[in-house]
């Protein structure tokens, strides 16, 4: 029996008196165990005491800029190869998540990236045009002067579908300069443990002003220890989840959902000539493969135009054939029970829709681990079974797919285009106006630009509230001057 590694950061509690919890992942030689921490309820409101007594002490006082060139010190070690914090990411995500591990080598590569400095400078520009609003108060134009506070204490709830998701959250929460707890996954306990500890490494101020913890979902004792303490919960799930967790937090905390989303991607006859068909389903089929469609930016459906010189119908047999090209590169993760039923109900639904209706057809044997459904008739955007199984759909124009997208328009998030610049800026509006959060290349749906809006909000503006000093202060304080007399 091996040791397991230990998941979790808990700074000012003592390991030997915190009981631990073994979650075991994959089998055989790639089996790999993981303990997580199970706090009790006076445990979690101690730690939730120390984290936020710590954040006042040391993050509130440091400069943004000191904030991130600390983060940027710990992404320049995750990014190298032969560092033991990347080696062991490496490792255990791959193990934990069942994902091929030159696809979680490589993601993390192009993920990480996003988190160097210069990214996370262009992150605080996006959301304030002066950042010093974030370190002092500053002049703003209409009189007076402001700052932006962040949370005292901000409760992260992530979800564990995308390795390395937590990052987006806990970088946001150290921008604003708000000390966190978050809560991992059972799912996915590694990354935001390994992130911690490794951040403490490289800036020792900021050690105790972050802790990550664990407990099932559905522990409402636990949650509302926890809720109870923030200033801010900012969480990650599926939409039951979050209604559940909502019921879970005070009415005077804020609470920011990220829940389930849809996207897709169009596809214009500009693309399907003999030269570029071929390099856009290859970008499609790369959106499709990235970590098994479970982010929420990941393709569902490929609306593509007739008119070009390749038909839909040989765009979703490229398609197909990427996606069997990529199987040899990144093989897909084993399906747990439940995945394999959902794919093995969506194939036979779509089977039966071709054998009823012309123009329907199934791309990729029930042995092939991807599947492309294909229509000559297109219909509303809906969710298909992830794991590589996605649908291509044929329409006239793009703008016939406008509306066929607005019928998710609660759940639209990113759209992938594959057009010219005219047909791009012409229907931005109108995807704009079906839902649409997030517009982006073919082949880049699935890595977000720094500082991206997520599900249309301010990822740092929402965390903040602004304290306002007003110009009517200022002149009246003149009265009261050691020079007025």
């Amino acid at each position: 029996m091996t040791t397991p590694t230990l998941a979790g950061y808990l700074p000012g509690l003592p390991a030997e008196q915190v009981q631990w919890q073994t979650l075991t992942f994959g089998e055989g030689a790639q089996r790999v165990d993981v303990a997580v921490p199970h706090l009790t309820p006076a445990q979690l409101t101690a730690l939730a005491a120390h984290v936020r007594q710590a954040g006042r002490q040391q993050l509130k006082r440091l400069p943004v800029s000191q904030i991130i060139a600390a983060i940027d010190r710990a992404i320049a070690r995750l990014l190298d190869a032969n560092d033991p914090y990347r080696i062991e990411a490496e490792r255990l995500l791959s193990l934990v998540s069942g994902f091929d591990a030159e696809m979680v080598r490589l993601g993390l590569n192009t993920y990480l990236k996003t988190f160097r400095a210069p990214q996370l400078q262009r992150f605080v520009a996006e959301d304030f045009a002066n950042p010093k609003l974030l370190d002092e108060f500053q002049p703003v134009v209409k009189g007076g002067m402001a700052r932006a506070l962040g949370p005292e204490l901000l409760v992260h709830v992530w979800a564990g579908n995308v390795p390395g998701l937590p990052l987006w959250s806990l970088v946001c929460g150290l921008l604003v300069k708000a000390p966190a707890i978050g809560k991992v996954a059972s799912a996915e306990p590694v990354f935001a443990s390994l992130f911690a500890r490794l951040l403490a490494e490289v800036e020792p101020q900021l050690a105790d002003c972050l802790a990550v913890v664990w407990f099932k979902g559905g522990d409402t004792i636990s949650e509302s220890a926890l809720f109870s303490a923030a200033d801010v919960v900012l969480a990650y799930g599926g939409n039951d989840t979050l209604a559940a967790l909502r019921q879970q937090v005070p009415v005077g905390t804020r609470f920011l959902p990220h829940g389930h989303k849809l996207s897709a991607g169009l596809v214009s006859s500009a693309a399907l000539d003999a030269q570029r068909a071929q390099a856009t389903a290859r970008a499609a089929a790369l959106d499709v493969v990235r970590y098994e469609q479970q982010g929420c930016y990941s393709p569902q459906t490929f609306y593509v135009a007739r008119g070009g010189r390749v038909t839909p119908r040989e765009f979703a047999q490229q398609l197909a054939g990427e996606l069997a090209a990529l199987q040899h590169k990144f093989a897909r993760r084993t399906l747990t029970l439940e995945e394999a039923a959902s794919v093995a109900g969506w194939r036979e639904r779509q089977e039966l829709q071709s054998f009823s209706q012309a123009g329907v057809e199934l791309l990729g044997d029930a042995a092939a681990p991807w599947c492309v459904a294909y229509a000559e008739a297109a219909g509303a955007l809906q969710p298909c079974a992830l794991n590589r199984t996605v649908q291509v759909q044929a329409v006239d124009r793009l703008d016939d797919a406008v509306p066929l997208l607005a019928a998710q328009r609660d759940y639209l998030q990113t759209v992938g285009m594959a057009a010219a610049p005219h047909e791009l800026y012409a229907l931005a509006e109108a995807l704009g106006q079906a839902g649409a959060t997030r517009i982006c290349a073919l082949g880049a749906m699935t890595a977000p630009e720094a500082g991206w809006h997520h599900d249309g909000r301010f990822s740092l503006l929402d965390l903040v509230r602004m304290v306002e000093l007003e110009q009517s202060a200022e002149t009246a304080a003149e009265d009261f001057a050691p020079y007025k007399d």
